[in-house]
């Protein structure tokens, strides 16, 4: 059964520990990590809210990164391919050692936020194995079993789903709208309230969990 773990790791276990104290106020949020051995890993990594120059001079300095190439240059916010190294353990283990997919990481201050997709309880069980052997830290805050339903997906109960599917379908959403809220609770056989209140916190859900992996601001 496959499973979505959340959690926390301090910097100081994980990477860019350096980049992340160095320079006041700097975001690092991961878009995708491939491992390129059992020893490194390289991120696709969008940096923002730091200096430009005392950003590059920060990750050229990293212990945690062995090369550093600037993709994309935004004015405010970079693309960045990293290479990580050594230093970063549990990452590798999660992606070389249980074939597990990170889906979102973000590195602010003193910890990183992440989420990540495990085949199953046992793979999810031996990275726990690994972290505890290796003195590292993962604070799980949720896990989550995908048991065949879309809506597991994303965080959603399964009445969510289909209220926000069926409005999408109608279009609900669209501007003009195609179906009132009132004609879409008849359809789908519910109240009018209830189905405002699928479709809101079924939204806040799936923004929580496609978006804000990061503390809201």
């Amino acid at each position: 059964m496959v499973v979505i773990v959340r959690g926390t790791v301090p910097s100081s276990e994980f990477a860019l520990r350096h980049t992340l104290e160095a320079v006041p106020n700097v975001e690092v949020e991961i878009e995708r990590i491939v491992s390129t051995s059992e020893h490194s890993a390289m991120p696709l990594s969008w940096v923002r809210g730091g200096e430009r120059e005392a950003t590059a001079t920060a990750l050229e300095n990293d212990p945690s990164v062995e090369d550093a190439t600037l993709l994309a240059d935004f004015d405010d916010e970079w693309l960045y391919r990293m290479e990580w190294v050594d230093h970063v353990k549990f990452i590798l283990q999660m992606v070389t050692g249980a074939d597990a997919t990170v889906l979102d990481a973000y590195g602010s201050g003193d910890r990183w936020m992440l989420r990540a997709m495990y085949p199953d309880r046992d793979a999810l069980s031996a990275v726990d194995e690994f972290r505890a052997d290796h003195g590292l830290t993962f604070d799980v805050e949720s896990v989550r079993r995908l048991d065949g339903d879309p809506s597991g997906r994303f965080g959603l109960t399964a009445g969510q789903y289909e209220a926000l599917t069926t409005a999408a379908e109608r279009g609900f959403f669209e501007v003009p709208r195609g179906i009132t809220l009132q004609e879409l609770a008849e359809e789908l056989g519910i109240s009018h309230q209830a189905l405002s209140e699928r479709i809101r916190r079924g939204t806040d859900a799936l923004i929580d969990d496609t978006l804000l992996i990061k503390p809201p601001p």
